[in-house]
């Protein structure tokens, strides 16, 4: 057991609210997560704010009042517009027989209204703090999502419906269904066997140059007869593997990379088991990152790259820019610029995942962790899915189970499948470190691999990509690293619509889905003022970001065979790391 589960089994209580004291005493036992921590907080709290209670039931009273009016008129046919819409992205409601028939109308009404008024007092539960509110809401939600009318057969007319078109048959489809996912102890998203990769996906062909415990560098065979001098690294997140950035030839970043004309490598992480329960965090920046950079470098025979990192990986790129600054004088620093995809170093605001974030949960996770020696991949993944309940979870519960419809052969649903563990020494310096204390945006409050870290310290040109519905990494989170570094790095700002994947993987296609922001912000200018003065341009940001890469990579050379004498191939991509289990 981890030294701090010691902290964990002893409740220090004297900083709490009477509310929050008296939830945590009641449900720290059977509850180390915090949902019925944090309900029992928001109902005590209530308890105790009779005035503002009754405020709250007030304004309930005046809905219920105007959807008695609505319903009496929707049952004498007179037309009469909801009382409550769904919001924007919620697509429970979305089949026309929730507006057009007055019975169903009236069910979807009644639960909009108790939902929004619960969900609006949970955000404004007096007598607690922001973090404990948020956390309350986001469980209260948890719990409407789950008692929606749209997940049970008898309340939701699109089962009904296709139950008798199938003559029985969607029910026995959703049985079967329902089956399979208890034998795969999961509600999927995606057929286990739907995709095949090295065949299917991560099919670029490129091979594997390097390989330590940790990680795999893997080199794309070039594609252009010239290629820039300059190569570009990638560190992926190990969270989830490598792939998602080259996922078929359509939506292959990197195979678009090499199209560009650019010698590409990029890391596949090793799958830990329980024998890697000591790995650290400074261990992937040794082994992993500084290793990787050397040998791109001594394969191109070139003193610096170009080095870019995605999510967790962009994390530890970040830590390794300050360490490196440290580490090496100027004219022996490897790394000439670097691109950040989606990631945050400032942790104060980390998004909806801060509700599973706080030194009981963490302890609880150790605790789980010191059993195994790292962290299950599916414990990650049902963290993710929580955030996203709705189009996650509930949505494959309506159309596997009540609706029996086969599961979509999605590759991105795929990747995120395919998911990986956390070494236990690793994870939990992380959860602690930058969740918990933010001590990577403290000047010299880490060190790792024998280096004080100070974001500061770095002077390298920066491009940074950002996802405007990201709920993993928050743009205006991740807009704090032009505060951090140094005020010498010109940093590049984007922010991309859509969300954590998609903002990213993101090829240009004819018209345009997407559009991005763009400018250069100063060292402490808001968020909000760098928006109003962004160009806002239609189309991907890879075109942006490869022209500025272009700028910076150095001459057109001969193209780098994907292997060569003193690096050579010790399989073809995607490699062997991608396929463990």
């Amino acid at each position: 057991m981890p030294a701090s589960s010691a902290k964990h089994d002893t409740l220090d209580l004297s900083s709490l609210s009477p509310a929050e004291s008296l939830g945590k005493a009641v449900s720290q036992a059977i509850d180390p997560f915090g949902a019925t921590t944090s309900l029992l907080n928001a109902q005590m709290a209530w308890l105790m704010h009779p005035q503002e209670l009754a405020r709250a039931v007030s304004a309930l009273s005046g809905d219920l009042f105007a959807l008695q009016a609505h319903v009496a008129r929707r049952a004498m046919g007179i037309a009469s517009d909801d009382v409550i819409q769904p919001h924007a992205d919620d697509a429970r409601f979305a089949d026309p027989v929730w507006t057009d028939s007055a019975s169903w109308d009236i069910v979807k009404e009644w639960y909009l209204a108790f939902t929004h008024r619960l969900q609006d007092m949970a955000f404004e539960t007096p007598g607690l703090s922001d973090k404990e509110r948020r956390r309350a809401a986001f469980w209260f939600r948890k719990w409407l999502n789950a008692v929606a009318p749209t997940n049970f057969f008898w309340s939701n007319p699109a089962a009904i419906e296709r139950c008798v078109a199938t003559q029985g048959e969607s029910l026995r489809q959703g049985w079967a269904n329902l089956q399979r996912d208890i034998a795969a102890k999961n509600i999927q998203m995606v057929e286990p066997d739907a995709f095949v990769v090295g065949k299917d996906l991560a099919t670029t062909p490129g091979k594997v140059i390097f390989r330590n415990r940790l990680v795999e560098l893997i080199h794309y065979a070039p594609t252009t007869d010239k290629v820039r001098a300059m190569p570009i690294v990638i560190v992926t997140p190990w969270i989830n593997k490598f792939y998602i950035l080259d996922l078929n030839a359509k939506k292959s970043l990197v195979k678009y990379l090499t199209g560009q004309g650019f010698s590409v490598f990029i890391t596949s992480w090793k799958n830990p088991d329980e024998t890697m329960r000591d790995v650290r965090f400074d261990d992937y920046l040794l082994e992993g990152v500084n290793e990787v950079v050397r040998v791109a470098g001594e394969f191109c025979r070139q003193p610096q790259v170009h080095l870019v990192g995605y999510c967790i990986g962009g994390t530890l790129v970040s830590t390794y820019m300050a360490w490196a600054n440290k580490r090496f004088t100027a004219d022996q620093m490897p790394v000439a610029h670097w691109t950040l995809f989606t990631t945050l170093t400032d942790f104060s605001h980390p998004g909806d995942i801060d509700v599973f974030i706080d030194e009981s949960c963490v302890a609880a996770l150790e605790e789980k962790m010191a059993k195994t020696g790292y962290l299950d991949g599916n414990d990650m993944m049902t963290s993710f899915r929580l955030l996203r309940s709705n189009s996650l979870i509930w949505s494959y519960w309506v159309h596997s189970y009540l609706l029996g419809e086969s599961l979509p052969p999605f590759d991105v649903l795929f990747w995120n499948c395919d998911s990986t563990r956390m070494p236990q020494a690793m994870h939990s310096y992380y959860l602690r470190e930058m969740y918990l204390n933010n001590n990577l945006i403290k000047r010299d409050r880490l060190s790792i691999a024998g280096e004080p870290i100070d974001l500061d310290r770095i002077v390298q040109p920066l491009y940074a990509v950002t996802a405007e519905d990201d709920h993993i990494a928050p743009w205006k989170q991740c807009y704090r690293i032009r505060k951090y570094v140094n005020v010498k790095a010109p940093v590049r700002f984007v922010l991309s619509t859509s969300g954590h994947i998609l903002g990213i993987v993101n090829p240009p296609v004819n018209p345009p889905k997407r559009a991005y922001w763009i400018a250069e912000p100063e060292r402490n200018e808001h968020w909000e003022h760098w928006l109003e003065r962004a160009d806002r341009k239609p189309g991907t940001w890879w075109d942006d970001w490869t022209a500025w890469l272009h700028q910076r990579t150095g001459d057109e050379v001969e193209a780098y065979p994907a292997s060569n004498r003193k690096f050579p191939a010790l399989a073809d991509a995607p490699g062997t790391y991608v396929l463990e289990k």
